[in-house]
């Protein structure tokens, strides 16, 4: 049970126990220090290893141990020697991160200590901040890229605000990459592996004058697909991309740099590869027309089925300039960058091979710029200041489609006789509703081609102002206090054209009243002659009759008629218990209400005030032991999907303005704000044979922005409260020279203090989904000295404990005819089977020549421990669920040439 607090002043039990057993640790590992300083004095300077790394989380460069924030480090070694290719790979190596991809190349979600979302819907922004070179990458599309030249990789831990102008409320993730070097040099790099993978990356730097250095990088990316497509007969879940980027550095040696990068990638992929986890009733209206779906029964078989593929073609391009001024003992930075990212992606979305969605499309443009400038400096030799302002303005382009296929109708017809147990068919329904409203409707229902076209915009615009002071109480005691003011503006569209027919049928409507009423007389004939016969079952037509006319029963009849009648005048126009319910689950893309209208003005504006306390304290040289509280924000966040809806609070007044549709169902346009508070106590230690930071956090998120995938669009909603307790322990051993042993481990107690108005209803005291109890890194590597180079074995291990994949399934709820949850119950009993967990096996074996040339054997994934990444309500497919499998094992063998 996660401990609540409150205000600054308070502090949960857990978090108090925390900190005492940091205290106590600290003078143990002060003894340690202190009884080695005699043999110490002779120890030569200190290597890059452990908690030497230089890091720049404080926008300052200091040792990873000087640094009292919770934050790990990714070098460009281990970047190589592990194969990480880009920053979905980084989950294996750094703790408390998450990573995950979902329906294209394009959407890879970060999450940190449980805490994240911005993946796969183009109006929210991500609660983990990415920051490539100091520029903030709004969108997750913008950073999947293959990463070159990487120095280093920064993982900070909780809210960053006062550092990043940008609010990022859980955390960020900061990419270092190298600038040109007045030194000529570069590398050549070409990677083969399993799956015919193919990687070639090359790296040229050098001068052009004293004053100007360049660089040039580019690379290629391909590899077959994981998944055989037994539909199409393609490759799914393949790598087709390359990049390039170009760099300018000015330097006059003194007071004055100034560095230009900008860069292309591109992404041609058949991607991803979805598999049905379990079927639901439609399996077999799939199957009857033809159809075939996975086999559940074995979700990693490699394979899927589809009838078309699903394409992601996928354009990133960019232009930053940094100017670095030195006016005496204070630097000016100033960063301009300007962003484009294109994704067109298309979508198998029933996952079958049968052609009942065709297609899933979307065209998506977003053009981002950012500004930043800030100065940071000392005063006297106690005072370090920083403050800053950034800017960013940014806006959204964004058509869908959704149509249907060439089976789509044969595939309703059967679902509609099952549902209405053989009753209707799809033509019988199309006469009656004709006669009912006086419209022709033959031949009008799911007919190829009828669907959704929807169009979306995002204007945003946000400035915020940051600061940070350290200021030294006295040698070693250092007080810091930073604040951030934000203000964020934004306007939306939301529009889409419903062509569905069936789609716009009011089930409730006056002029089915009669049929109604016929229906559930019928209904209730049935039920009331099937009790008294004791079938257990509704009567059938013949047993009716034959109970209606035989002698020792026919009397009983006109009562029973009687009461049917009855029931039926008392309900015909009740919608909780229309008959025609069971066929609502059809009514997949009902008409919706554009924004703006005369209720929803379609703008959003947040403004917050975020601020940080940490007291850090030098115990010796060696250890480091620090404090802190800071809060965090994001902005509201739009959900730019055609599962947007009106909120329910909004439905007296939109009837009121005349503006009620047929079937219109009710959710929510956006989430407001995210606002966060998280209280930390740390430990860092570091000496030759090992280096220990030892973390411990209670974190809470005020309406956290729950962003649920349901297949083919997405339900966004605010949490009440997300909370999460947890312990973080990162530790290096050096027991022998070029020996490193590495381990991790992260604790994590998440729950939901208060979500009411969830995608299932109301799970308040659940755990979130997503989020592992214990993760654990475990790491080894040796540099044995060759004479003229070096062999280097490298291991590496990431576990999880077992997690849920999904709060619940929201298609599985019980639902009202306004969308309203009934009973949720449902969803989130058809949530629990799902589970994950992740046991992941990195090693490689390389050889390190000083002339140079290195080779690297290397396996990722070497157990081929197969896991889903999440499921999802299967689209068009009622009660049916999908999910997508994670990567198989990959091996291959890597050279470089370093110059």
């Amino acid at each position: 049970m996660t401990s609540k607090f409150a205000g600054t002043a308070g502090i949960s039990r857990k978090f108090l126990c925390g900190a005492a057993a940091i205290a106590l640790l600290a003078p143990a590992a002060a003894f340690a220090q202190d009884a080695d300083t005699a043999d110490d004095s002779a120890v030569e300077e200190e290597s890059n290893q452990g908690n030497n790394i230089v890091v720049t989380a404080t926008k300052r460069e200091q040792t990873l141990q000087e640094v009292p924030v919770a934050v790990s480090v990714t070098s460009a070694e281990t970047l190589e020697r592990d194969q990480i290719r880009d920053i979905r790979d980084l989950q294996t190596v750094v703790p408390s991160l998450t990573v995950g991809q979902r329906q294209s190349s394009a959407n890879t979600g970060f999450f940190i200590r449980g805490f994240g979302n911005g993946a796969n819907n183009a109006g929210i922004e991500p609660s983990v901040g990415v920051f490539i070179d100091g520029v903030y990458r709004s969108r997750t599309a913008s950073s999947i890229s293959d990463l070159p030249n990487v120095q280093r990789i920064e993982v900070l831990r909780g809210p960053q605000s006062t550092l990043f102008g940008k609010n990022a409320s859980a955390g960020v993730i900061s990419v270092t990459t190298e600038e040109p070097q007045f030194d000529f040099g570069g590398t050549a790099e070409l990677t083969y592996g399993n799956y015919d993978a193919l990687v070639a990356r090359g790296y040229v730097t050098g001068p052009l004058s004293d004053m100007v250095a360049v660089s040039v990088g580019a690379g290629i990316n391909s590899r077959d697909g994981f998944f055989d497509d037994l539909g199409t007969g393609s490759e799914v879940s393949n790598r087709d991309r390359w990049y390039t980027r170009g760099q300018v550095l000015i330097d006059n040696g003194t007071d004055i740099k100034f560095r230009v990068i900008a860069d292309y990638d591109s992404i041609d992929e058949i991607c991803c590869g979805v598999v049905n986890v379990q079927n639901g009733p439609s399996t077999g209206a799939i199957l009857a027309v033809g159809g075939a779906v996975t086999d559940p029964n074995d979700p990693f078989a490699d394979v899927v089925i589809n009838n078309f593929d699903s394409t992601n073609q996928i354009e990133n391009w960019g232009i930053s300039g940094q100017l670095d001024w030195d006016i005496g003992d204070f630097t000016f930075t100033s960063i301009t960058a300007s962003r484009t990212t294109n994704a067109v992606t298309f979508q198998d979305s029933d996952f079958s091979s049968a052609d009942l969605i065709y297609p899933n499309a979307q065209d998506l443009e977003i053009d981002t710029f950012t500004q930043e400038f800030r100065i940071a400096g000392s005063i006297g030799d106690r005072l370090d200041v920083l403050l800053g302002l950034f800017y960013i303005n940014e806006d959204v382009d964004q058509t869908n489609q959704l149509l249907w296929g060439s089976d789509a109708r044969n595939y309703a017809n059967v679902i509609v006789q099952a549902r209405s147990g053989g009753v209707f068919t799809i033509p019988l329904l199309e006469q009656i509703f004709s006669q009912a409203f006086s419209t022709n409707y033959i031949n009008t229902f799911f007919i190829q081609g009828q669907g959704f076209n929807e169009a979306y915009t995002l204007d945003s615009e946000a400035f915020s102002i940051f600061g940070q002071l350290d200021y030294e109480i006295v040698d070693g005691l250092v007080l810091t206090l930073g604040g951030n003011y934000t203000d964020d503006s934004k306007t939306f569209t939301q529009s889409a054209i419903s062509s569905d027919v069936f789609s716009s049928i009011d089930f409730d409507a006056p002029q089915l009243a009669p049929f109604r009423g016929q229906l559930l007389t019928q209904g209730a004939v049935a039920t009331a002659v099937g009790d008294a016969l004791g079938l257990g079952r509704l009567a059938t037509e013949a047993e009716i009759i034959g109970f209606a006319t035989n002698p020792a029963t026919a009397a009983f009849y006109p009562t029973i008629l009687a009461g049917a009648q009855q029931f039926a005048a008392a309900n015909v126009n009740n919608p909780l218990a229309n008959p025609l319910n069971p066929l609502r689950a059809l009514q997949f893309l009902p008409p919706f209400l554009a924004v703006p209208n005369a209720v929803e003005p379609g703008q959003t504006n947040d403004d917050n005030f975020s601020y940080s306390v940490r007291l850090a304290y030098d115990v010796s040289p060696d250890v480091n032991i620090y404090a802190s509280y800071a809060t965090g924000f994001k902005a509201s966040s739009i959900n730019l999907s055609r599962d947007a809806r009106p909120p329910l609070a909004d439905r007296a007044a939109i009837l009121a303005a005349g503006l009620d549709l047929p079937n219109l169902t009710f959710g929510s346009r956006f989430a407001g704000p995210e606002e966060s508070t998280v209280m930390e106590v740390g430990i860092k230690a570091n000496f030759d044979a090992f280096s220990a930071n030892l973390t411990v956090f209670d974190q809470e998120i005020e309406g956290f922005q729950s962003n649920i995938f349901t297949g083919s669009g997405f339900v966004l909603a605010n949490a009440g409260s997300q909370s999460t307790w947890g312990v973080e322990f990162e530790g290096s051993l050096f027991p022998t020279d070029g020996l490193t042993l590495s381990g991790a481990v992260t604790y994590l107690d998440p729950k939901f203090d208060s979500f009411l108005q969830s995608a299932q209803g109301d799970i308040s005291g659940t755990t979130p989904s997503g989020i592992p109890e214990w993760t654990v890194i475990l790491g080894a590597q040796y540099e044995a000295d060759m004479g003229n180079g070096m062999l280097i074995p490298r291991v590496n291990y990431l576990f999880t404990s077992e997690f849920q994949l999904v709060e619940g399934l929201p298609a599985f709820a019980v639902r009202g005819p306004d969308g309203s949850i009934v009973d949720g119950g449902p969803a989130i009993a058809a949530g629990l089977p799902f589970t994950g967990e992740q046991s992941d096996l990195t090693a490689s074996l390389t050889y390190e020549h000083d002339s140079g040339i290195s080779v690297s054997i290397w396996g990722r994934n070497l157990l081929d421990h197969r896991t889903l990444g999440t499921v999802f309500d299967s689209p068009a497919q009622p009660l049916s669920v999908s999910g997508y499998p994670n990567d198989p094992r990959t091996y291959g063998i890597t050279g470089r040439f370093r110059w």
